[in-house]
């Protein structure tokens, strides 16, 4: 069975275990980058300790999921539903 080739993610990605870790569960490249880069310079401990105090996507208003896809420039965002918005913050 062939295995996936890893790219080296280049020298602005400060610990690519665990970019490559995030890449393969799904997370976008902007995405794994930003948090590889606060693991190298915080600790995986520290930065694993943050989250999990946001509101559930579905328990936010469309209004307020409009916001939050603005702040990530999500395009195409006015025009979306609800689930829409949902799935496009969960997989920006």
């Amino acid at each position: 069975m062939a295995e996936k080739k890893k790219q080296d993610p280049g020298p602005s990605v400060k610990d690519a275990e665990v970019y490559e870790a995030l890449r393969d569960d799904g997370a976008s490249k902007e995405k794994a980058a930003r948090i590889a880069n606060a693991s190298a310079a915080q600790g995986r401990s520290k930065v694993g300790e943050r989250g999990g105090e946001a509101a559930d996507y579905e328990d936010r208003t469309v209004e307020e999921l409009r916001e939050r896809a603005a702040e990530l420039d999500i395009e195409g965002r006015s025009s979306m539903t609800k689930d829409e918005l949902i799935d496009a913050l969960r997989h920006h």
